[in-house]
Order: structure tokens, then C-alpha cells, then sequence
């Protein structure tokens, strides 16, 4: 049976993938970097014909491979094997429809985040400051801050990325978003300059330093206030 493993949500999506690597008699990993048919081929295929079964296929951020013949050849023989052999896939992002087309007869685990964290990073912006911490407080009340901060980190990254696109600099999130997503993006990145979104990551980052080793006399949700004040 093929399991694939994704959404917005990979703390919690990661977590479970983990969980059932761990519960697993015989897990065998594969990041998408190593992934070849020949070494798939040799795993499922070597050794004894009757412990097959036994084993169990882990695949980390399969779709994020490019579209070439090998992908396509992995594709049909993880299709044809997914009867006979456990194979997991986690990916660290929300897969499309169209690849998830791509593998029939599927169990899919969607792990979703919560409304009112996407209607606070889309909020993002200057002069907002009095919305910005109800939205982030109202978003605490369902998900932990550090999850919060991460996904802020993740949305600041992906607006720089925005403003590099003219110098051919984009990042691989920015290449596998789609369009309507990026659409809102441009929007939003809109509202800043190049300048004061560089300093406000700049910020992020100095927040993160500090949690980490513990320097701050702040709290996460603290730290986080006083950023979207400065916002």
C-alpha cells in the first residue's frame, strides 16, 4: 500500500511520518537525492523472496524530484509494488492534485494548518500592527508559536524571493507555488520595500538566534508582539 504524507502542516505531518518509521519491523529510507530505480529495485527485489513483506519503503520529498524518464520509471514501479510492500512518502509541502494523479490507489494523509494563520501571514504588512497581534493571538489559540514563527520566517523568505525574481534568484518554493499563490504574493510584497522587508527578516533572524540559546529575556509570543509592532 503507497501512503503519501504531506500539507502546510509538516511539524505534525513529519512527526506521524517518524512514528511510523519507528513502528516499522524493517523500515528502509530514501531521501529524494539518493532515489534511483536501480538501488529501489535491488531493496525490494534482493535477498529472500518471502520477506518482502517485512519491509517497508520511507521516502522523503519524493515529488520534489525533477520530471525525468527515471522519475516516470519510479513511478510505475512503486504503482506496481505498492500492492506487495508498505511504501511511504512524506513531503515537506502540500502536493498538487496533478502529482498526486501520478499514483493510483493511494492512502493520502493531508495535514492542514489552520485558517487564521494564513489570514495572518496574508496580513502581513505595515501599518497593521493592532490586527496583526489579535490575528497572531487568535492563531495561538489553535497552533503552538513556534510553528507560528516558523511558518512568518517561511512567508518573509518567500516575499524577498519575490523582489529577487527580476535578477533570476528564486528560491524552490517560490518555482512550485502556485500561481494564484504567487499572484497573492506580488500583492502583498507590494506594501514593502526591498529595505524594510531585509530588515525585518533580519529581525526574525536575530529572534530565532536568541531563542536558541536562550539570551532573550522575551517569550516567543513576547519577541513576536514586539516585531509586529515594529512592522
Amino acid at each position: 500500500m503507497i501512503t503519501i504524507i504531506h500539507g502546510e502542516d509538516i511539524v505534525n505531518s513529519r512527526k506521524f511520518f517518524i512514528d511510523e518509521r519507528k513502528r516499522s519491523s524493517y523500515p528502509i529510507t530514501f531521501l529524494s537525492d539518493n532515489l534511483n530505480l536501480t538501488d529501489l529495485t535491488q531493496t525490494l527485489e534482493g535477498g529472500s523472496l518471502f520477506d518482502i513483506k517485512d519491509k517497508e519503503i520511507f521516502i522523503e520529498d519524493f515529488f520534489s524530484k525533477k520530471r525525468s524518464q527515471e522519475f516516470d520509471s519510479i513511478i510505475s514501479y512503486l504503482q506496481k509494488h505498492g500492492k506487495n510492500v508498505n511504501i511511504k512518502i512524506w513531503e515537506s509541502r502540500e502536493v498538487s492534485k496533478k502529482q498526486l494523479n501520478n499514483l493510483k490507489n493511494t492512502t493520502i494523509k493531508l495535514f492542514s494548518l489552520p485558517k487564521p494563520l494564513f489570514l495572518f501571514l496574508n496580513k502581513l504588512a505595515p501599518h497593521n500592527s493592532k490586527r496583526l497581534i489579535y490575528l497572531f493571538h487568535k492563531t495561538l489559540e489553535s497552533i503552538e508559536a513556534e510553528l507560528v514563527f516558523y511558518m512568518m520566517i517561511r512567508q518573509f523568505r518567500l516575499l524577498l524571493a519575490i523582489f529577487g525574481e527580476s535578477q533570476n534568484n528564486q528560491i524552490d518554493e517560490i518555482k512550485n507555488i502556485q500561481p494564484w499563490q504567487k499572484a497573492r504574493l506580488k500583492k502583498q510584497v507590494s506594501f514593502f520595500s526591498e529595505t524594510h522587508l531585509k530588515n525585518i527578516y533580519n529581525k526574525i533572524c536575530t529572534i530565532e538566534i536568541s531563542q536558541k540559546t536562550g539570551s532573550s529575556i522575551l517569550s516567543l509570543p513576547q519577541a513576536i508582539d514586539f516585531l509586529l509592532l515594529s512592522i
